[in-house]
């Protein structure tokens, strides 16, 4: 069930669609009859939402719960409101232009405000270097660790456990969930979110062959560079960003990363990419703005996405892509006994090419 907020602290729909209004998206009620105005104490999905919940239609597909559904209110567009309307419906009609969009600002509004209950200050048990620089409103978690030249901002909260390398800066409005790390020498801008157990400035994976062994063993290479990240970034659980070798690996401003990513040395991510989990970037990769990746995709390294070019689930990106669109590279799945036969006969492709061209050549 998802957490309320008590009934005390419940805003009208009135108080709630002017805070929607301020962040600037066009929203109103309804208004059929001279009811006051609900308090609203959460979010819930047309089948679940309560009396003292607000829900939304974004996927016109769900029109058929409306007639079940029982919250207080529920955002939908002009245009589904009219072609789903309920008769006698319990709940009031809030018109949005964008309904999912307002949902997720809503959803923000509310966690956001779960989060002011917390006590702002350092718990006695964290441990922070003496010449740190920690804001006075900064809420520092249980056995957290906050090492020497460390500079926090204002309203940024850690969890249980964080491990702030020396010399990293984290910006204002940050939330760490808990055993967040961050190595020496990583920047964090402002209002970033992270999430439990994401790692940022661990080494690249870099070593060099060193054929005086005679026995194939690796020197190790220092990775001297360090983790950028820009303002409002979201990363994962258990995502992991390696630092550059010599130069910094950057996260744009607005990335999102999902969890058990990984992101490789000197990779740069540019702005408001989206990227789902599972997926590996090997080192120095550049990935474009308003880039999208699915799950499990993996790119090599030393390439180049352009802006704007969207990668399927599963798919392995092995050369540079220039134009903007979508990339898929998945063999579709069949029985194993068709797999093999499949696969034996593209494993001949090359062959078969020659002999086309040849008796091409022959005819002509």
């Amino acid at each position: 069930m998802p957490v309320l907020l008590a009934p005390e602290q419940a805003p009208t729909l009135q108080t709630l669609l002017a805070n929607a209004n301020i962040l600037g998206l066009d929203c109103r009620p309804l208004e059929t009859d001279n009811e006051p105005s609900p308090r609203i104490r959460g979010l819930g999905s047309l089948l679940s939402a309560g009396p003292e919940e607000i829900s939304f239609l974004a996927n016109p597909r769900l029109s058929h719960q409306l007639s079940s559904c029982r919250a207080a209110a529920v955002i939908m567009t002009e245009a589904d409101r009219q072609r789903h309307a309920v008769a006698d419906a319990p709940y009031k009609v809030v018109l949005c232009p964008e309904p999912y969009l307002m949902y997720a600002l809503l959803a923000q509004w509310f966690d956001q405000h779960r989060l002011e209950g917390l006590a702002a200050g350092i718990h006695p048990s964290a441990t922070i270097a003496p010449d740190a620089q920690v804001a006075p409103d900064v809420s520092v978690g249980p056995h957290c660790v906050v090492e020497s030249g460390v500079r926090i901002g204002a309203g940024t909260r850690l969890g249980p456990g964080c491990i702030i390398g020396a010399g990293s800066t984290l910006g204002r409005d940050c939330l760490l969930h808990a055993r967040v790390t961050l190595y020496h020498g990583v920047s964090v801008g402002d209002r970033a979110i992270l999430h439990a157990g994401c790692v940022l400035g661990a080494d690249g994976f870099g070593f060099a062959p060193d054929p005086r062994s005679g026995s194939g063993a690796w020197t190790k290479i220092a990775q001297i560079g360090g983790v950028q990240l820009g303002d409002d970034v979201e990363i994962g659980a258990n995502t992991t960003v390696d630092r550059g070798a010599i130069e910094n690996t950057i996260i744009g401003d607005g990335v999102k990363l999902d969890n058990q990513i990984m992101i490789a040395h000197n990779v740069k991510i540019g702005e408001h990419t989206a990227i789902a989990a599972c997926v590996g970037v090997a080192g120095s990769t550049i990935i474009g703005k308003r880039c999208t990746i699915g799950g499990a995709a993996m790119l090599s390294g030393h390439l180049v996405l352009g802006d704007d070019v969207h990668v399927s689930g599963g798919t392995a990106i092995t050369s540079s892509v220039s134009e903007p669109g979508r990339y898929t590279g998945v063999y579709p799945f069949a029985a194993h006994r068709d797999w093999q036969h499949n696969a034996a006969v593209i494993s001949q492709l090359a062959q078969l090419r020659r002999r086309v061209r040849a008796t091409e050549k022959n005819n002509s």
